[in-house]
């Protein structure tokens, strides 16, 4: 959680750095973080916020990530026998396809929750506009549109996880079936509820889940900036620059260019991302054993 408080925090400041914020208290980590890097922003933040200060938006987060993961996988499988079943596409596409339609699937279920950790998340300490996750859902609802308020930045969030989710379904099911078809017993193992099919070793699954959220994560991260810059709406001063994906883009673009704008912050995603799928895929994986569906 506290990757993704940093991420927010960072991404904020290089799409635009308010003169309000550089004398602020938080600033001051965020500035620690440009010269000094991740690590040395671990150290900042606490001294100004307290260790609670790198789970700020941590409780939507929590309510969030459970019915997304559990939405995401599910619709993944249901979409892969639907897709083979009535188009007749098998092998390596129908991944790809069905991962692009689970993860949309997943985002418009639970979007409104990760709108609210964005804004939380991007609190400065003694400048607090929500007091909590049903405080912030009412002053959205109120002061933004009532329920369209939640879904901003909903277009840039659909279309970047289509390429994200497809090809982290993609990529961990090609290297599994490489795998698993070019070193079957130096990569797999019987599976635990049918030991007439192979799996992954648990390692080798953590690796091949990891390589699949690098590659998804970089191939879609102009996106995911573009989403973020949206979501944090009204909260920004020039929030009337960027009220459409491409506009956003196109503001992002050419006031930081591809660097240091729409690819600003990789590296820290890098660092949550590839630990965070290489353990939902080998979790995914070992449910499946533990369920009985191999």
């Amino acid at each position: 959680m506290w990757l993704r408080y940093l991420e927010v925090q960072r991404h904020h400041e290089s799409v635009h750095p308010s003169p309000r914020r550089v004398f602020s208290p938080l600033h001051c980590g965020v500035c620690a973080m440009w010269i000094l890097g991740v690590f040395s922003t671990l150290c900042a933040v606490p001294k100004k916020e307290g260790y609670l200060g790198l789970y700020k938006g941590n409780g939507a987060m929590m309510i969030r990530i459970f019915p997304y993961g559990a939405i995401q996988f599910m619709a993944f499988d249901q979409y892969k026998k639907v897709i083979k079943k009535q188009l007749g596409i098998s092998g390596h596409v129908h991944r790809l396809m069905a991962g692009s339609m689970a993860g949309i699937t997943a985002v418009i279920c639970t979007y409104p929750l990760d709108m609210v950790r964005v804004r939380l998340a991007f609190q400065v300490k003694g400048e607090h506009k929500y007091m909590g996750i049903i405080h912030a859902f009412k002053m959205i609802y109120t002061k933004e549109g009532g329920f369209s308020g939640f879904y901003r930045g909903l277009m840039p969030t659909v279309v970047g996880m289509a390429p994200y989710a497809g090809f982290s379904f993609f990529t961990f099911g090609t290297l599994k079936s490489i795998g698993l078809a070019q070193a079957p017993n130096l990569l797999g193992r019987p599976s635990l509820d049918n030991p007439e099919v192979l799996v992954l070793k648990t390692h080798v699954n953590l690796l091949c889940g990891g390589i699949a959220g690098a590659i998804a994560q970089t191939i879609s991260y102009p996106l995911d900036v573009t989403r973020r810059r949206m979501q944090l709406g009204a909260v920004l001063p020039d929030s009337e620059k960027c009220l459409t994906m491409v506009q956003t883009l196109k503001y992002v673009y050419q006031q930081h260019g591809v660097r240091r704008g729409l690819y600003r912050g990789l590296s820290l995603n890098y660092i949550r991302c590839i630990p965070s799928q290489a353990v939902a895929f080998t979790t995914y994986e070992l449910m499946k054993q533990f369920l009985h569906l191999n």
